[in-house]
């Protein structure tokens, strides 16, 4: 049986010179010791974040590194508040980052916002009230 975990995300990027330098500078991230020329890593709350060259993941994947459009999946920053949201969007807009949708109610019950990455991979930016953080960020089952 697989355990229910995820320990990798992996990005293919365009340039991840570019790509490694928007988390950094925009989110604020520290990229890892383990970084280097041809990998990023950024360490979050228990699963790591890697960029790698598009066209070097495809090929470790064995697929073609074409495709446009969106992705089919989203990645997701939630926030202990509502006002988090705003203050966040603020600052990242400052910043330069590309807002895909402004922060709003939205139909399941929380306040959310998306913004884009160098590559178009979205980031949604959200507050949930049905999944409460403790203090590392992770979700809480109640």
């Amino acid at each position: 049986m697989m355990e229910q975990r995820l320990t990798i995300v992996g990005l293919g990027v365009n340039s991840l010179e570019l790509s490694s330098r928007f988390y950094e500078e925009k989110f604020g991230w520290k990229k890892m010791k383990s970084s280097n020329d041809g990998i990023s890593f950024f360490q979050l709350n228990g699963i790591l974040l890697s960029l790698y060259p598009r066209e070097k993941l495809a090929e470790d994947a064995t697929v073609s590194a074409e495709g446009n459009g969106f992705k089919g999946f989203t990645l997701a920053f939630n926030t202990r508040t509502k006002e988090e949201v705003d203050t966040l969007i603020e600052t990242l807009e400052t910043k330069g980052v590309k807002i895909v949708k402004r922060p709003e109610a939205v139909f399941w019950g929380g306040y959310s916002s998306y913004i884009a990455d160098p590559d178009d991979n979205l980031w949604e930016i959200a507050f949930n009230p049905f999944l409460p953080l403790d203090e590392h960020g992770n979700t809480i089952e109640e």
